[in-house]
């Protein structure tokens, strides 16, 4: 059974194939084609967009969802997270996503299960379909992606999304460049800059992240009101400029990205969220339909 823990779990002709069906998807051509088929959603973190996204992506192509309350669930009890998988394997679903503010969880469980495990986010380490859908909407504007260049601004170092990214779109052949502060910074070979006006003339997007506060174990900046004035992308910083802006959400208004900004015809997040359905339909159709 295949599962979906990282993006790399997909070869690059795996990939296109899923871009293929999610831009079918997204002109509204597709049918009930997992009619009869159950999937679990799995959340032990908050999320508004990737959970609502996976859910009407399923119910679009016919499937049944069925969404554990974690909160009322036996975890609650003492049963252990890979008992708990297993039970509800035993079960018959063909899909269990989930999501755990821990790094590892769904690959773990993916060891124990025969239904697919789709990674939905896990701690810091990895969120395959947000980066799936940054590509796509990246294509959609850009078509050829080679040699574009992009700035990922902002907690890089706590963000699942910035990894997952940074191994899709370097492998689609795009150009990376890291903006943040020191202490949000990865060790990486990639090029990367503390001033986001060393790097607003060279690059054709940006992609703003939200600050992980809930995964700093000190705090790394006096406020993020100070944050904002260094990292903020503002109407002042990008101006005229022939860039995309792009955000995984949720945004922190005037912090990530400025509300004017936000307002623009060149920022994607409405976009992104639209295509996350499509390129979420892809991945459910590829890993229960297509094995």
């Amino acid at each position: 059974m295949k599962h979906l823990i990282r993006t790399d779990d997909f070869t690059t002709k795996e990939i296109e194939s899923i871009l293929e069906d999610a831009e079918l998807f997204s002109d509204g051509r597709f049918e009930g084609i997992l009619r009869d088929k159950i999937i679990i959603t799995l959340f032990f973190e908050n999320s508004t967009r990737t959970r609502s996204s996976f859910e009407i992506a399923a119910k679009r192509l016919g499937a049944e969802i069925v969404h554990l309350d974690v909160a009322n669930s036996s975890t609650k009890k003492g049963e252990t997270l890979v008992d708990t998988a297993m039970n509800l394997d035993a079960m018959g679903p063909h899909a269990i996503i989930v999501r755990h503010q821990n790094s590892g969880v769904p690959k773990i469980l993916s060891n124990h299960t025969k239904a697919s495990i789709i990674n939905a986010g896990d701690g810091a380490h990895a969120h395959p379909t947000q980066a799936l859908l940054d590509l796509f909407t990246l294509k959609k504007h850009f078509g050829d992606v080679k040699g574009i260049k992009i700035a990922i601004v902002g907690d890089i170092k706590n963000s699942r999304v910035a990894n997952s990214n940074i191994e899709l779109l370097t492998r689609f052949g795009m150009e990376v460049v890291l903006v943040a502060p020191p202490q949000f910074l990865p060790k990486t070979n990639l090029r990367t800059t503390h001033r986001i006006n060393e790097i607003i003339d060279e690059v054709d997007a940006i992609m703003s992240l939200r600050t992980q506060t809930e995964r700093h174990s000190s705090q790394t900046y006096a406020s993020l009101k100070d944050y904002a004035s260094d990292f903020c992308i503002t109407s002042e910083v990008v101006g005229d400029r022939d860039i995309i802006l792009l955000h995984p959400g949720p945004v922190h208004r005037n912090i990530d990205i400025c509300d004017v900004l936000l307002a623009d015809k060149r920022c994607k997040v409405l976009e992104q969220v639209s295509n996350g359905v499509a390129i979420r339909m892809a991945v459910l159709k590829k890993l229960i339909n297509d094995i």
